[in-house]
């Protein structure tokens, strides 16, 4: 009499937990590293219709916030830290773009005030950073 073999089943290795795992670090991720755009500093840019400049590799970059506050690097400063620290630059400053980030509702004459300390600086790069304008396209 002829028995017939049985197969062995191969022992199989369950992937679904692994792959629900990395789905769920995948997950966590993406969404902890949307939140690391401005560190605390909420700044609203005016909106204009004016053409995007390059980034430089050398760049001073200064906020004025709607209350008021002056941020330079991210490190807030007062308006004699600031000029202190705009002088430092003095020797390479023609060369350093100074790049203003100023709310849209903060005072006029302060955004006046950071600029005149820029050019007492010895900056003559200076740019203003807006939001681009929604273009409607016509019908």
């Amino acid at each position: 009499m002829a028995f017939r073999r049985r197969l062995k089943d191969t022992p199989r290795v369950d992937l679904t937990p692994m792959v629900d795992v990395v789905f769920l670090l995948l997950i966590f991720f993406m969404i902890s590293t949307t939140f690391v755009e401005s560190q605390g500093l909420s700044i609203k840019l005016p909106k204009a219709s004016a053409k995007k400049i390059p980034r430089q590799a050398e760049e001073v970059q200064v906020y004025l916030s709607k209350e008021g506050e002056i941020f330079f690097q991210n490190e807030q400063l007062s308006l004699e830290q600031l000029q202190a620290r705009l002088n430092g630059y003095a020797d390479n400053a023609r060369g350093i773009l100074f790049l203003l980030m100023a709310d849209r509702e903060a005072q006029h004459g302060g955004v006046v005030q950071l600029m005149e300390l820029a050019k007492q600086a010895g900056f003559e790069k200076l740019a203003i950073a807006t939001e681009q304008k929604e273009q409607r396209m016509l019908p």
